[in-house]
Order: structure tokens, then sequence, then C-alpha cells
């Protein structure tokens, strides 16, 4: 029964598969549907003449973008009444969408109300809006339902940029149908720092010609389906040890490792076109001089660098404002170090400032400065004449609504989402196995597996809880345990003494890097497990030793500080496709051929990778 359940698993996976390989002949007829990005003659009279026609006010609002933060809202609800004001008062060139938070957790949304809601803002603004969002997995980021993509570096681990131009492709057709037409995305950091508490699977590796490759296959994919994209965060955030959502982040590098490694891929990302760059809050040492000035108030950066060097001539656009890499620095009431931030901002080249701290100490410090010379009112026609320009080249002059039907349409397709799965499963990575036990032999019952999910809080993700009803279906008498911080030490015993009596032991160590994460001795952000979790995972691998399988489930150098580790695999990502590719690897229903797109110090270099192809008989000593 078990064979006949894991050949029809494989038949079923199988298909899907070839499924997803056979869209990329049919990706042309889908692009062409999709809205152009084109500046026409007509889109450009009109851009020249709304400038001309706005008031210094208006100009200044053009240049700001405030949180929209989604969920169902009454036109008389104070967090609409807000949203109204900050369009008629401060006139804001466009929202960043989002959604609630409930501490470090995002309280997902729904696409339809996305849809609505961006329609409903547009009506009531005199200028069409532009709507950006993080979208750096895709929709399903902050929105259920949607096409859900794993990390950027299981598309590094994978290798095929025909998948990373099809994530940029899917992102922007569901984006569009939702009426955002701005990503702040791909991630174009390198990162070859493996204590990099922000970034870590966030950015595709720790090669800048990898890097280079997808981030300009995902423009591609993405121009293609009608999306504004952005490359960030300028001059490269990799190479770092801090959370510059915490503090102010340090980038070390002399200007030769600067160009042939933090740049290279922000130099081809501007090759390739991309609409945006966006500068990070870092100190740059070998660019500016100045300890109190991050790149992304640095004229050496940008204007020097960013437009000088490297020709970049589209949007210059902010890390948000309210983060504490860059108020740190200013000093004074939150309304003053948002008036001081903006202007600095704007002097020293960027175009659009997002995410203010307090939305009318920016623009009333941009609007001052103006009216006593601080900033001429040329250097605002010049940013607010390009923010006209991206909005008539998505034809927001012509129609800035969006039609509800399309979100049923182009939202989630089984196609796309088949595609996204191809990506976890091609990103599945055998950094070792030293024990040989992957696959998993299939004399092994349900009742020998014992499953350790280690995760930030109690069941953890979405993809950590899709990884135990994945094993159930396939091991539904495996024991599984979830363990946090907060209960490692009081479960020790008991996870300890089951590991020990266990035929195989799974152990998946769930870390991804979210802003302001913390760890224990890591003030300045952390990426990986909590001290505890740690070392109760070594622990495990103490006991159980070679029938123990290490699965990073997201941050890849978890194994790093590991000792004895034997057999480890590296899923990049977090995701439930993630945890799907996973399952299926380890049973040997799918192949493994990934790669490592970083390396682990004390582990594995760059490149590393074990090679599995499906199994059915398998005995163990393969």
């Amino acid at each position: 029964m078990q064979m006949h359940k894991l050949k029809l698993r494989s038949g079923v996976l199988k298909a899907q598969l070839t499924l997803a390989t056979c869209l990329f002949t049919v990706v042309q007829s889908w692009a062409a549907s999709g809205p152009a990005i084109h500046l026409d003659k007509k889109g450009e009279r009109w851009a020249e003449k709304t400038l001309h026609k706005m008031s210094l006010e208006e100009k200044v609002g053009q240049m700001i973008m405030v949180w929209a933060r989604v969920q169902f809202l009454n036109v008389e609800s104070p967090e609409y009444l807000q949203l109204r004001d900050e369009m008629a008062k401060y006139h804001v060139g466009g929202f960043g969408v989002s959604v609630p938070t409930e501490g470090a957790q995002l309280l997902k949304s729904e696409p339809l109300e996305t849809a609505e809601l961006t329609n409903r803002l547009q009506k009531e603004s005199k200028y069409p809006l532009i709507f950006a969002a993080d979208f750096e997995r895709g929709l399903s980021m902050r929105l259920n339902g949607a096409t859900a993509f794993p990390a950027a570096m299981a598309f590094g681990a994978a290798g095929d940029t025909k998948l990373a131009k099809e994530f940029g492709r899917i992102t922007a057709e569901e984006s569009r149908a939702i009426g955002i037409h701005w990503n702040w995305f791909p991630v174009a950091d390198v990162n070859s720092n493996p204590a990099n508490p922000i970034i870590d699977t966030r950015s595709f590796g720790e090669n800048p010609e990898l890097v280079s490759k997808m981030v300009t296959a995902y423009i591609e994919g993405a121009h293609d389906g009608g999306m504004l994209t952005t490359v960030k965060h300028f001059p490269g955030h990799g190479d770092t040890d801090t959370d510059s959502h915490m503090a102010l982040a340090r980038v070390n590098g002399n200007m030769d490792r600067l160009n042939t490694v933090e740049l290279v891929p922000f130099r081809n990302a501007i090759s390739a076109g991309v609409d945006s760059v966006m500068v990070g809050h870092l100190l740059v040492p070998a660019i500016e001089t100045d300890q109190n000035r991050p790149a992304s108030v640095s004229a050496k950066v940008i204007k020097g660098v960013l437009k000088g060097q490297l020709g970049f001539h589209g949007l210059v656009v902010t890390d948000a404002l309210d983060m504490a890499g860059l108020t740190s620095v200013f000093p004074g009431s939150e309304h003053d170090i948002a008036a001081a931030e903006a202007v600095a901002a704007v002097e020293a080249g960027n175009d659009m400032v997002i995410i203010p701290g307090d939305l009318d100490g920016a623009v009333t410090g941009m609007t001052e400065a103006v009216k006593h010379g601080g900033i001429s009112r040329e250097r605002i026609d010049e940013s607010v004449l390009k923010i006209l320009r991206l909005k008539a080249s998505l034809g927001l002059n012509r129609e800035r609504l969006v039609d509800s039907a399309a979100v049923a349409r182009d939202v989630a397709r089984p196609a796309n989402q088949a595609i996204a799965q191809k990506v976890a499963d091609e990103g599945i990575t055998l950094v070792s196995d030293g024990a040989r036990i992957v696959p998993l032999p299939n004399a092994a019952k349900a009742s020998e597996i014992v499953a350790v999910v280690f995760t930030d809080r109690g069941l953890g993700s979405e993809g950590a809880r899709a990884f135990a009803f994945e094993l159930r279906k396939r091991a539904p008498d495996a024991r599984i345990f979830f363990v946090d911080a907060a209960i490692a030490s009081f479960m020790e015993s008991e996870v300890l003494a089951a590991a020990d009596k266990a035929e195989y032991v799974i152990a998946v160590a769930e870390a991804v890097p979210n802003p302001r994460r913390t760890t224990e001795g890591r003030p300045g952000g952390s990426a990986g497990l909590d001290s505890k979790p740690l070392q109760l995972l070594s622990e495990i691998v103490k006991i159980a030793g070679r029938k123990t399988i290490v699965a990073a489930f997201g941050n890849p150098y978890t194994g790093g500080s590991v000792p004895g580790l034997e057999t480890y695999l590296c899923t990049f990502s977090n995701t439930p496709g993630s945890a799907s590719g996973l399952v299926s690897a380890l049973f040997g229903e799918t192949p493994i051929h990934g790669r490592l797109p970083v390396t682990i110090p004390g582990l594995a270099k760059l490149g590393a990778g074990l090679d599995r192809e499906p199994a059915r008989a398998h005995s163990g000593t393969n």
C-alpha cells in the first residue's frame, strides 16, 4: 500500500512539473495580454502638463509614499479617513501596500480586498496614485491565496534563470490585477556574510554573477507582465552584520571590493533597464567618509557613484525613513527627524522618500526647504516629472482603476502555482549525506520516525505546519515535536529520549530573516536559531548520530553551528511549498539537484550539493 501511495504521489508530481515546464512555451501569449510599460507621446505631454499645473505642496506630496495597510475598511473608519487625509492634505503620490501587523507577524489580507481598496483610493485622489509593495516572494507574502514562491535564495540554488523570469512575470500579472504597479524587488545584495541578520535568504546568493543573472531575468519577466521593478539596497547590504531596521549597518569593503562584488548586480540591473534603485541606510566608508551620513542621504553615493559612475537616470528611492539605521543619525523629535531626513535625502539625489516616521514632518521639511532656497524648485520638478512619467508609462493617465474580475482570472492560476512549486522542489539542496540515508528507505515505518520542528514561536509559520501535514500524509504515526526558545529547556529530556529510540530523526530548523528580529547575544539582529533551540538541535545530532537528518528550513548557515552534522539539507525558504518539496525529496518522490548558492563556513563550499534521483526500492546504502 505504501509503495502504491508513493507511485501515485510521484505520478502527480511528475504531471505538475511537466505542466510547469511546458508553460515556458506559452509565456509570451500570457505576457502579451498584460499591461505594457511604455511612455508614449500622449503620456509625455500629460506628465509635463500635469507638472505645470501643480502647486509646490502637490509636487512635494508626489515625492512621498506612506503605508496603506489592506483590510476591510469602512468609509468612515479612522484608518480609511487617515488615508483620505493623507491624500487631500499632503497630496501623497502613492502608497506602499502592506497589511496590519501583530508584533512581527503579518496579518494577511485578501486579493479582492486589495483591489477594492486601491480602486477606492484612486477614485478619491486628484492625481493618479502609484501603488508599490514588498512582494519579495510574490503576493503571498501579504495576501492569502496568491501564488506562493520561495525566497530568492531558492532560485539561486535551482540555478535556472527561466524560473526567475517566470517569477517576475507572474508576480507582475497578479500585482497589476489588484492595482499594484511597482515591486520593491529584486534584492541585488550579494550575501557574502554568513552573519548577515537581515538579507540572508532574501538574496539570490553570494556569487555576483549568479545574483546578476537572476536579477536581470526577474526584471525582464516583470516588465513582460507590466510591473515596475526596484533593485535594492544600494550600494549593497550583503556584507553586513547589522539589521538596518535596528541600527546603522556598515559596509567595510574598499572600492576594488565594491566594484567586483557589491556593485556588479546593480550595474547589470541598470543595463537591463531596471526602473528604480532603492538606497540603503548603510555606512560605506570607501565612498562616504562622514560617519553620520548613510548612503541614503549621501550625495557621494547617489550622485557620485549611482548616477555618475553607474550612469543610472531612473527613479532613486530611499529605504523606509522610519528605520533606525537612518533615524539614529538625526536629533530631535519624530517630526524634526522626518523633516531633516526628507530634506537630506532629496539634497543627496533621491527622487522619492518612503515611509517617513512623521508624514507632516517630511512634507513640512521639504516645503520649507524649497521656500527658503535650500532645495531649488527645479530640483523638485526634476523628480516629480520622473514620477509622473512613470505613472504615464503604466497607463495611469488613461485608466487608473482595475477590473475586479481580473483578480479571479489572474491571481493564483494553477499553472503559476505549479511553477512556484517547481522552484521550491528544484531549490532543495542535499549539502551532505555522510550517513547515506536520503532518500529515506522504503522500509522505514511511520512509527520509526521522530521529527523535531524548531520554530520562532509555537507552531511556527504556515510552512512549519505544512511540513507536519506533509509528513503525516506519508508517516501517519510519526512523532512530531514543535520546539521554540520558550519551551526548549522543558522539552529537552522528552525530545532526546524520543530521538534516541527512533529509527530516523528529522530535525527541521526554521529560521528566516525578519526586520528587528533578535536572538540572545545578537543586538544587531539575527536570522538564526535562538541559543536554546540550537543547543537542543546539537544534542539531538550528538545522541541520534547518523540516523539524523537536519533540514535548514530557511537560513542555510544554521548547519555550520551544529557539530558532527552528517546529513544536511537546505530549502532556503519556509513556505508551504518549500515544506512540500522537502518532504517529497526526503521520501524519494522528487529528484534533488540543488547547489549551494553560498558558502557555509566549516561545512560546505559554494556550489556544493549531492544529486539524488527518485527512489522506489531504496536500500539505504547508495
